[in-house]
């Protein structure tokens, strides 16, 4: 059975013949809550696209409704005189569940159709692209719980969008919407909420389209804040296209280009 095709509670999942993964976040009666179950699933889905060389890009979604409302907050305070190690524990493994996404090579792109809270927004952030609706409620509201941010939201925001507006959402905990997100540089564009997903899958399709091997590297140079200095940056681009240029890839999108026609990469 192939991983595509084997069951996953709380996960919907699917491979589309054009190199596309598609991940959708399935509790909706719950806002697709981070259930025990579904983060069981979401460890085994990441696992499966790593190994498979036929997925060039991945998108995740949510069903209903929403996006993501965050972690399950049924467990938190019911156990107050937990060892903080075990909490610590448990936390740790939830965050790199999670956060995985972020291991695979290939470029992910997130469909932003509702809510995304706490940890939700974390999981958006963890993708490359993100498409929100207009209407899309974000925030990262753990201090309004009494929690320290968690599942990254302390690097990532800040990564994303500077310090300022990593202070502002962590410190208020506020809401903002699809349009103040595209502003404060969280979103890449904020759309109609029926459009997200569809414009999600098309630029999803054309990142696959793209030449593999160059887009698996352009991802690397992109990683974290991306190269630490001018001299490394020129250094990286320096090998990284060279390895493209010794590619079939190069020889093929030069030929397209020259007959007017489509490429077809092969990853060689």
């Amino acid at each position: 059975m192939t991983w595509w095709e084997a069951p996953y509670e709380h996960l919907r999942v699917r491979r589309e013949e054009d190199g596309v993964a598609v991940l959708v976040l399935d509790l909706p009666e719950r806002r697709n809550m981070m259930s025990d179950a579904m983060t069981s699933s979401w460890r085994r889905a990441i696992e499966g696209i790593k190994d498979d060389p036929e997925v060039r890009c991945v998108v995740v979604g949510g069903a209903g409704p929403a996006f993501s409302s965050g972690g399950d907050l049924s467990w938190i305070g019911r156990e107050p005189d937990a060892p903080i190690e075990r909490l610590r524990a448990r936390m740790d493994r939830f965050y790199r569940a999670w956060l995985s996404i972020t291991d695979l090579e290939i470029p992910t792109v997130a469909a932003v159709s509702g809510p995304a809270i706490g940890a939700g927004l974390a999981l958006a952030l963890a993708c490359d692209l993100r498409f929100v609706a207009e209407d899309a409620r974000l925030s990262a509201p753990f201090t309004r719980l009494g929690m320290h941010p968690g599942m990254l939201t302390t690097w990532s925001l800040a990564r994303t969008a500077g310090l300022a507006v990593a202070r502002d959402l962590l410190l208020t905990g506020r809401s903002i919407d699809g349009i103040e997100a595209v502003r404060l540089g969280l979103a890449n564009r904020a759309l109609p909420v029926g459009e997200v997903l569809a414009v999600a899958l098309e630029t999803a399709r054309g990142i696959a389209a793209n030449a593999p091997v160059a887009t698996r590297l352009t991802k690397l140079a992109l990683a974290g804040a991306g190269h630490a200095d001018f001299d490394a940056a020129i250094r990286w681009e320096a090998l990284a296209q060279a390895v493209t240029l010794a590619s079939e890839d190069l020889q093929e999108g030069l030929a397209a280009q020259r007959e007017r026609r489509l490429p077809r990469f092969t990853g060689h």
